[in-house]
């Protein structure tokens, strides 16, 4: 057997919805125990497959094998172990505001408990503890450097060519995941014909705001690589750098 697409990012962007909807297509083989494997990107370069296909139970009638770990669009040295196990791999991505993708990034860590700043602290600390963090450490605290897309997107097309990445934005799937998930299936060449039942799998809204100063400065932080990932998906990103 061999994995052959990954939902590969981003963290926050809506992964677990695509890879609850993606589990209930009767065609495609995903890993049974966890939605996250992470073989890709651990400290070491594991060339043990077999340690990862035992992760998968694929039966006669799947045709598509894959799993989601979002942390391998973001993860430098993830797409090159990739290529080296299949370098026809496809990439399913999800973008989501980047703003908005480090804020619900923050949420999450807070409710695990391994974030004790506010959001304010936190995106005002991030070069410093990223710099003395860890190597793990560092994918807790990178809420900033995350959403940097462009760089990762442009990685991607230049190891596997744009042909083998599907991206799509976080706003497609929450409002029309019916059509979006027709692209995927047509992308991973099983039925697109198939309608997963209607699932409540999207987050729910904060109680806690991103204060509007904070915001300003993000968007002003994000906005030129914005706009590289317009040039480089050929799409309308502006309500993602548009200020109230």
């Amino acid at each position: 057997m061999r994995v052959d697409f990954v939902i590969g990012g981003t963290q926050k962007g809506g992964t677990s919805a695509l890879d609850s909807f993606l589990r209930q297509h009767p065609e495609i083989c995903m890993p049974e125990t966890r939605k996250e494997l992470h073989f890709f990107d651990r400290e070491a370069d594991d060339t043990d497959y077999k340690k990862y296909h035992a992760n998968f139970q694929p039966k006669p009638e799947h045709r598509a094998i894959g799993e989601a770990s979002p942390i391998y669009m973001y993860w430098e040295t993830a797409p090159y172990r990739i290529w080296k196990y299949n370098p026809k791999m496809k990439w399913v991505l999800v973008l989501r505001d980047p703003v908005e993708r480090a804020f619900s990034a923050w949420n999450m860590e807070t409710k695990r408990g391994k974030e004790k700043l506010s959001f304010t602290e936190a995106i005002k600390k991030e070069p410093e503890r990223c710099r003395e963090a860890l190597p793990l450490q560092h994918r807790i605290y990178s809420y900033v450097d995350r959403g940097f897309y462009a760089p990762q997107v442009r990685r991607l097309f230049n190891i596997f060519g744009t042909n083998n990445c599907l991206v799509l934005l976080n706003e497609e799937l929450r409002n029309n995941h019916k059509k979006t998930l027709h692209r995927v299936f047509e992308f991973l060449g099983v039925d697109s014909s198939f309608v997963p039942p209607e699932a409540s799998v999207f987050e729910q809204e904060y109680s806690i705001q991103i204060d509007n100063q904070l915001r300003s400065r993000l968007i002003d932080i994000f906005q030129f690589d914005i706009k590289e990932v317009e040039r480089l998906l050929g799409r309308d990103l502006s309500n993602w750098y548009k200020k109230a």
